[in-house]
């Protein structure tokens, strides 16, 4: 929180009052601080069949409307109930106002922020109830774990057969060599590999099928060296969900990315990273389980070889993280998530009386 977050009160509430006073307040609004947060809500609004207002925080998320062509308004506005894909309830400093919130990114792969901020919210979801358990040991009481939205399509038909060979054509993706995909944390903690492959990444292209994303926050001057990569494709999607099923192998470092790809029980490849402030001890080994680890570039080759070799080498391991990152694979996370929404945009129940 800055200055104008302490501050906003002030203001935002004498002004929330008078609207609703007026009839002038928002029924239902979505608060997108990024165009992340739009991809991760949509598998949950295309269940709500009720009008949702979307309330851009910034410029950037602005002009992502713009380009998209999706009717919004600005922060500050005023709803009655509001969804976001982060912990910023503080936002909307009207208890009044409902209040649903869920993570951008899958289970608990950075250390939780102050319990506080979690319990603003009416609830949260979360993606299993593992992480349920972890909210309350750190006094959080308003998580409800629905599974993973942001993968229903890939359980519930939605990326089909069809859609994956026009995927294949898009990408120009080569049938007789395997795919690989390479991803990265942004640097936080020493959590990052990026510069471990970055510059050698290249010489695989012979070999496989290279696909390229790392965090957006990395460093420019690595994505730029990543998109003109020979032979690779970086991934320019929000959203690179629908390019999971195309590859082979998965390699990356201390990303939530791997619980993606975990559930779809392929083989894992990690570079090792240190155990810092910012990683979760639990997340930290359970990726040590499921995932083939190497140490340098030089491995990576033995390491690919090794895996498509012994692809179900660790599905067991991998069906066990994944009874620990979700509730259900099932394609329905979005779903209950809707149901639950519903029920706060009715004027009904508090989250502890919800089932």
């Amino acid at each position: 929180m800055n200055v104008q977050d302490y501050l906003l009160p002030l203001v935002y509430k004498p002004l929330w009052y008078l609207k609703k006073l007026r009839g002038q307040t928002i029924p239902l609004a979505f608060y997108c601080a990024d165009p992340l947060d739009y991809y991760m809500f949509q598998p949950i609004c295309d269940h709500l069949d009720m009008p949702v207002t979307y309330i851009a925080k910034n410029k950037k998320t602005r002009a992502f409307f713009n380009a998209g062509h999706i009717p919004y308004v600005r922060f500050p506005s005023f709803p009655d109930v509001v969804i976001m894909a982060r912990h910023a309830a503080y936002k909307f400093p009207v208890k009044a106002i409902r209040k649903i919130g869920f993570d951008h990114g899958l289970y608990q792969f950075k250390r939780w922020t102050s319990a506080k901020y979690y319990n603003l919210f009416d609830v949260y979801f979360v993606s299993s109830p593992r992480q349920t358990e972890l909210a309350r040991e750190r006094g959080i009481s308003t998580t409800r774990a629905i599974g993973y939205p942001k993968l229903d399509k890939l359980f519930n038909g939605t990326i089909n057969k069809k859609k994956l060979d026009d995927l294949r054509r898009d990408l120009k993706i080569d049938p007789e060599k395997k795919t690989v995909i390479f991803t990265s944390t942004w640097n936080v903690g020493g959590l990052s590999a990026l510069d471990r492959w970055v510059d050698r990444v290249g010489e695989l292209t012979d070999a496989y099928n290279v696909l390229l994303t790392v965090h957006t926050w990395s460093d420019p001057a690595a994505i730029a060296k990543l998109r003109r990569v020979p032979g690779a494709v970086y991934l320019d999607a929000f959203d690179i969900s629908p390019y999971l099923p195309l590859c082979d192998v998965f390699v990356g470092d201390y990303n939530s990315l791997i619980g993606e790809f975990c559930a779809l029980d392929k083989p894992i490849i990690t570079f090792r990273v240190p155990l810092s402030d910012r990683a979760v001890p639990e997340v930290h080994a359970l990726i040590g389980k499921i995932s083939h680890q190497i140490d340098t570039f030089d491995e990576i080759v033995p390491a690919l070889r090794h895996c498509i070799a012994h692809p179900n080498e660790k599905s067991a391991e991998r069906q066990k993280a994944n009874s620990i990152f979700y509730l259900k694979l099932d394609g329905k996370a979005g779903e209950r998530a809707a149901k639950y929404i519903r029920v706060f945009t009715n004027g009904e129940g508090k989250h502890e009386t919800l089932s």
